[in-house]
């Protein structure tokens, strides 16, 4: 028999399928995809981290302070796991700033280069507001390879994990 598990694991869709499959097939599945999930949100917190700071780096300039957009922004960046279902994968992900200023898509608008419009003070004129162009995109450039072997690594020990199992 083969070193390696029973099943070929590649960081990709159908390499993470084939894990979860094999998962499923333990007693103990529903355990295992827990911790699958969370070693690979761990592998990805350095990330989020950095997109954190890069929405913290953003300059406040001009800006009202309550309640603080930045950090509201920074609080809603997480790794996300789904293992199954219409999307498999692991990525960090900014989520939608609900009651913060009216303002649900803060995290999508802050990052686009066109920035985003908005009344002053809730009457007339529109303004044209600007934020750190790319903060999120750029966040992370560099790194994306240190965070894929990281996630992959994840996965690989539990494909061990399964196949020492197996023998």
């Amino acid at each position: 028999m083969p070193d390696g598990p029973p099943f070929e694991i590649t960081v990709t869709h159908e390499g993470l399928d084939a894990l979860v499959r094999a998962i499923r097939a333990e007693a103990d599945g529903k355990q295992l995809r827990k911790e699958l999930a969370k070693g690979m949100r761990d592998a990805l917190k350095p990330a989020a981290v950095q997109a954190k700071s890069g929405i913290m780096a953003m300059s406040s300039a001009g800006q009202s302070t309550a309640p603080a957009l930045r950090s509201s922004i920074a609080r809603k960046i997480r790794p996300e796991v789904k293992l199954g279902g219409n999307w498999s994968g692991a990525r960090v992900k900014a989520f939608k700033t609900r009651n913060v200023r009216g303002f649900a898509n803060a995290p999508k608008r802050t990052n686009r280069a066109r920035g985003w419009r908005h009344l002053t003070y809730g009457r007339e004129p529109w303004v044209q507001q600007h934020g750190k162009e790319q903060w999120f995109d750029h966040a992370m450039e560099g790194d994306t390879n240190r965070y894929t072997a990281a996630v992959h690594e994840a996965m690989e020990a539990m494909a061990r994990r399964i196949a020492a199992r197996v023998e």
